[in-house]
């Protein structure tokens, strides 16, 4: 088999690795890739955006590529599975239209309205004097939501109504993201433990997978901005028995029976953001493909091999799988550029890598054989362990032999 990775990050390079374990796969192409990437068995990176839509499906069919795995949201809101399909090539992922439950917040909590997914009281607004005017009189905290897609930064927690009124007017007048914040979403602030649980769907069933924790801000002790993803561990402590069986009951049930009743073409990853709160665990957001980093958590616990499972789903034979996960937990642990995520340098030598097997790079390039920092979150080590406490040591063990200027990370990840 010959298998296209669209994508650049931490997540990609995971999935590259856990793809590259199958025996039937005999060549990874990433598009574009990283410097880590390059380095992986079975890989080579295509200089092709990940937003290239055209220029992939012809990379595609150009080469025979047996499957395409899409990384990022951007190309699955755009259309890529709808354009690889009409040119007869095999794509794991969601067709536009079940994209939008990323690509659209206002569509996103519509359905999960109209099908009884448990979420918080929301209101949408698409014009910023109505948004003015509702925030006069609803409760705080409050949560400013653009509607389309921000990089994971089109979310502000406000305390105060003058707080969410900068957020409205920063989204809807001054369009600090080009167009995503035009329509916004004011909902009602949950109290609580974030969870991850990626799952895979064939439009029939859903499969949950392991459940994981991000940790989104960038100091300890989940202060400061938010980021991108600072380190994850997986299982969550947090999901118990209880909080799984009450997702599957208000969350995971109903979102498949809208996309049933939707006719929704979604043969891909579903990933559920939920809180856990004393008042019963809420959905807060759908995401259409694997996290990040939440995915280098997840994928090195997953015994069952990854492209038989994705194969499954695009079969529309996923009921018959049996997914097998390792005992233990896993840690992974980001390395960012100082500054990041407001304002980072980057072009700094990396030293030790070869020394680390446990890495996923994501802002990595490799220049004349040298590996240099080109982004705001450089790699991450990761760790399998017995359980949470030693996966931990080995991530951070496997962290301190890497070097370079201006490494930043956080010291609590998993505590």
């Amino acid at each position: 088999m010959k298998i296209l990775v669209i994508g650049s990050g931490g997540r990609e390079h995971a999935i590259a690795w856990k793809v590259s374990q199958n025996i039937n796969v005999d060549k990874i192409f990433c598009a574009p890739g990283n410097g880590g990437t390059a380095s992986e068995n079975k890989c080579e990176n295509v200089n092709i955006s990940d937003g290239d839509v055209e220029k992939l499906t012809e990379f595609a069919a150009k080469e025979k590529i047996d499957l395409t795995i899409v990384g990022p949201e951007v190309p699955l809101v755009d259309g890529i599975v709808d354009k690889f399909r009409e040119s007869g090539l095999s794509i794991f992922g969601p067709a536009a239209e079940a994209a939008k439950l990323e690509g659209s917040k206002t569509y996103a909590k519509n359905f999960m309205k109209k099908y009884g997914v448990k979420t918080a009281e929301y209101e949408s607004f698409e014009d910023a004097d109505s948004a003015l005017e509702y925030i006069k009189h609803c409760q705080y905290p409050a949560v400013v939501k653009a509607d389309g897609l921000a990089a994971g930064k089109g979310v502000v927690i406000c305390n105060t109504q003058s707080e969410a009124e900068a957020a409205i007017k920063s989204f809807m007048i001054d369009d600090i993201f080009k167009g995503s914040g035009k329509m916004i979403i004011v909902e009602e602030f949950l109290e609580g433990v974030e969870a991850s649980i990626l799952s895979i769907t064939d439009g029939k069933c859903i499969i949950p997978f392991i459940s994981a924790k991000d940790h989104k801000q960038i100091y300890d002790g989940g202060k400061g901005p938010n980021t991108g993803g600072m380190g994850a561990i997986s299982p969550n402590p947090y999901c118990t028995k209880s909080v799984i069986e009450e997702f599957n009951e208000n969350i995971m049930k109903p979102t498949l029976n809208g996309i049933k009743s939707e006719k929704l073409d979604y043969k891909g990853i579903i990933f559920f953001g939920i809180m856990i709160t004393k008042k019963g665990t809420y959905l807060l957001e759908y995401n259409v493909r694997m996290g990040d980093p939440e995915t280098q958590a997840v994928l090195p616990l997953m015994e069952s091999d990854f492209v038989d499972l994705i194969q499954s789903s695009l079969d529309g034979k996923l009921a018959d799988f049996d997914l097998k996960w390792n005992k233990g937990a896993s840690c992974c642990v980001v390395a960012a550029s100082k500054g990041y995520p407001i304002k980072y340098e980057k072009g700094f030598k990396i030293d030790g890598l070869n020394n680390v097997k446990n890495i996923f790079a994501s802002g990595v390039k490799k220049e004349n054989g040298i590996f240099k920092t080109n982004g705001g979150r450089v790699l991450c080590t990761y760790g399998v362990g017995e359980n949470l406490k030693s996966a931990v040591k080995i991530a951070y063990d496997n962290l301190e032999k890497i070097k370079f200027d201006g490494k930043y990370f956080r010291t609590d990840i998993g505590e």
